[in-house]
């Protein structure tokens, strides 16, 4: 369990897309990180590699993402 003491953000739709279009997570998948992230007050993409939803190569490629948004 990843918990945060300060209350982080919902996903963007953009990153949402991101995930599923380019990484193939399925919207199952989201919701479950999704309500979890929202439970523990933690970001979305650590939620979803705590779950194993995410491998650390993919992780790496979400941070790279965001990163590379303006």
């Amino acid at each position: 369990m990843v918990m945060s003491s300060q209350r982080q953000p919902p996903a963007t739709d953009a990153l949402l897309q991101f995930l599923q279009r380019r990484l193939g997570l399925s919207p199952s998948a989201l919701e479950l990180g999704q309500r979890q992230a929202e439970l523990e007050q933690a970001p979305l993409p650590i939620v979803l590699w705590s779950f194993g939803l995410l491998n650390l190569q993919q992780l790496e490629d979400v941070f790279d993402w965001q990163n590379s948004q303006p």
